[in-house]
């Protein structure tokens, strides 16, 4: 076989449509002249994203969001890349159960996850505050780190890092001149997605957060509670055009099938 067939490509493009279809929604929403949300809109302006500017709580909740998800960012590479190092390279006993436990959030709900933090945090003086709010998305951020980084290790050639040995080279000299260099695809893929998911975390967020310290996301959901116009419509284009501009410079710097190691040599 050659092709897909017609009826799997129609299929697709339905399936594409339905995925894309709320998008343009949003993207048609936003330039909306009304006062109101109106589908289809009866004009069209730049109304929204002036108001957009001029909102005080919303930019201020998107610079607080975009601190967070820069410290989330770090701390869950500096944390997760050595411990991925550890479990692909270290070959001891236990590996496989460490590598589960450590991956264990990933099966859970952030619901439960949410939940559970505001029970833990609570009697720490953790919740709606900064470092609360970090430390809750990394539950979510630290695993996909280390299962990234973990594939993307393991998938090395260990002759290479062999060779460095051999030649004299020391342990930390061949992790610091070797093995982080040929990692670098994955390491980019990873503190993208680890920005993204700390700076669109909702559940959790609304769980941890309170007057002192309310990320976007939940500055959001309480908007859209008392007014129905198209300012988060408005937003919501400025964060897919955000999203949008981090996944092609993910693509254009190392390639996405290249950063999760899926590229044939």
């Amino acid at each position: 076989m050659t092709g897909a067939g017609p009826a799997l490509s129609a299929a697709a493009g339905v399936v594409y449509a339905l995925i894309l279809s709320p998008i343009v929604v949003v993207l048609l929403l936003a330039f909306s002249a009304d006062n109101f949300i109106l589908f289809p809109p009866s004009g069209y302006s730049l109304r929204w994203f002036i108001q957009l500017a001029a909102n005080g709580p919303l930019l201020n909740a998107l610079l607080l969001s975009a601190q967070i998800a820069v410290a989330v960012t770090a701390l869950s590479l500096l944390i997760g890349v050595p411990a991925a190092l550890a479990l692909a390279k270290g070959g001891f006993r236990g590996a496989e159960a460490m590598k589960s436990f450590f991956l264990a959030p990933l099966l859970l709900p952030t619901l439960i996850i949410g939940l559970a933090l505001l029970l833990a945090f609570t009697p720490l003086r953790l919740t709606a505050t900064l470092p609360g709010l970090a430390l809750g998305h990394m539950t979510i951020t630290l695993p996909f780190v280390i299962r990234m980084m973990t594939t993307a290790f393991a998938a090395m050639p260990d002759d290479i890092e062999a060779a460095a040995a051999t030649l004299g080279a020391s342990p930390r000299r061949v992790i610091r001149r070797v093995t982080l260099p040929l990692a670098a695809p994955g390491l980019i893929a990873c503190a993208a997605l680890s920005f993204l998911l700390s700076f669109d975390e909702t559940v959790i967020s609304l769980f941890l957060s309170g007057p002192r310290a309310a990320t976007l996301p939940v500055e959001m959901v309480r908007y859209v509670e008392g007014r129905t116009d198209p300012l988060i419509a408005a937003l919501s284009m400025v964060l897919i055009v955000g999203t949008l501009v981090i996944v092609v410079l993910v693509e254009r710097l190392v390639g996405v099938a290249r950063a999760f190691g899926n590229e044939r040599s």
